[in-house]
């Protein structure tokens, strides 16, 4: 069972898949860090100087100026301005992956267009345009 798992990861899929979700995971903290350092204050400030990671509710009814401050309470709250962020960043992930399938998908080398057939008698390669099989000369449709 060890040598099976040995053969399992070694094969290149695996690794590769390895090295994707490494990068991944990075990508992610690039992104995040986007969201929260470099998106968020702007965009809080042009809304009247929103702080968004401190925008909450309280659950049990008391007011806490941060959430920092109602969970040393022990205080239930509903983070919805985390939630906001969360959202945002999920966005530009999103954004990012399918702009980046997009560039690669374009230079993706395409097969070429097929230049022969066979003949449905002979079964000999034939050029695509051919009207008449050159082997067995069948007309062709």
């Amino acid at each position: 069972m060890l040598k099976e798992f040995k053969e399992f990861a070694m094969r290149g899929n695996v690794l590769d898949m390895a090295v994707g979700v490494i990068i991944g995971a990075a990508f992610g903290k690039i992104i995040t860090s986007f969201v929260e350092d470099v998106m968020m204050p702007p965009l809080g400030r042009l809304l009247g100087r929103v702080d968004f990671s401190n925008m909450f509710i309280s659950l049990n009814g008391q007011h806490y100026d941060t959430i920092a401050l109602a969970k040393v309470a022990g205080a239930p709250t509903v983070n919805y301005g985390l939630f906001f962020n969360t959202l945002i960043n999920f966005l530009i992930v999103a954004l990012a992956v399918f702009l980046l399938v997009r560039m690669v998908n374009r230079w993706a080398t395409r097969p070429a267009a097929p230049t022969t057939k066979d003949c449905p008698q002979c079964a000999m390669s034939i050029p695509i345009q051919a009207k008449r099989c050159g082997h067995c000369t069948t007309q062709l449709a």
